[in-house]
């Protein structure tokens, strides 16, 4: 059963299996060169059979909101277990969307069957900017298809990437996000007060607070 507050309970179950890590005081480096206090690595979740699950409970319930569609799409190459365990729940057709083509055989960019003319709803992990789910909606369209949404288990909240897909005038839900991690990491006493205000300078200003540290 589906809790009706999924961002809490999405939260609560990604720090439980260590696949959201806080360090405020130890920042990340990302393949970027951001430096962040926090990194998220949804792939855990994958190694959680009851976690998983109920990712693939909530994205079932979170999916009738793009509904209809005929085609579900996993962004290479986190997206893909969990958009093919969806598709697999749904009874769907199933193709992921390389972030480059193969340099051998069919040097293909989507691998799986599109005939040009599904509504497709696009699975990704994670959102940061949306560049590579973006860029995964591109290449579908070019290939015919019609584009329901973006869903995604975890976003960042950046500005920039509510941008990026209000410009493409693409939908966009995540099962949880940014503001409901912080909150249920304080609640539980993952993070201390200080570092709950230190989490937020850094989701207000994720650049800035980089180049300061």
């Amino acid at each position: 059963m589906v809790s009706s507050n999924i961002a809490t309970e999405i939260a609560k179950r990604l720090l439980q299996i260590k696949a959201i890590k806080l360090s405020p005081q130890k920042p990340f480096t990302w393949a970027s060169g951001l430096k962040s206090p926090i990194y998220c690595d949804n792939r855990m979740v994958l190694s959680h059979p009851a976690i998983r699950r109920f990712v693939i409970d909530c994205f079932v319930e979170k999916a009738k909101n793009f509904a209809p569609f005929d085609l579900v799409a996993g962004v290479a190459t986190a997206g893909i277990a969990h958009g093919a365990l969806l598709a697999d729940r749904l009874d769907l057709p199933f193709v992921y969307v390389r972030a480059k083509a193969k340099e051998h055989g069919r040097q293909n960019l989507i691998e799986g069957e599109v005939l040009g003319n599904e509504r497709v709803l696009v699975i990704e992990d994670l959102i940061s900017t949306g560049g590579s789910s973006l860029s995964a909606i591109e290449v579908l369209k070019e290939a015919g298809c019609t584009i329901a949404g973006v869903l995604a288990i975890f976003t960042y909240g950046f500005d920039a990437a509510t941008d990026a897909f209000e410009k493409a005038a693409c939908p966009l839900d995540t099962l949880s996000q940014y503001d409901a991690l912080i909150e249920e990491a304080a609640r539980s006493g993952y993070i201390t007060g200080a570092e709950v205000e230190l989490l937020q300078s850094w989701s207000a200003d994720p650049k800035g607070w980089s180049a300061s540290g």
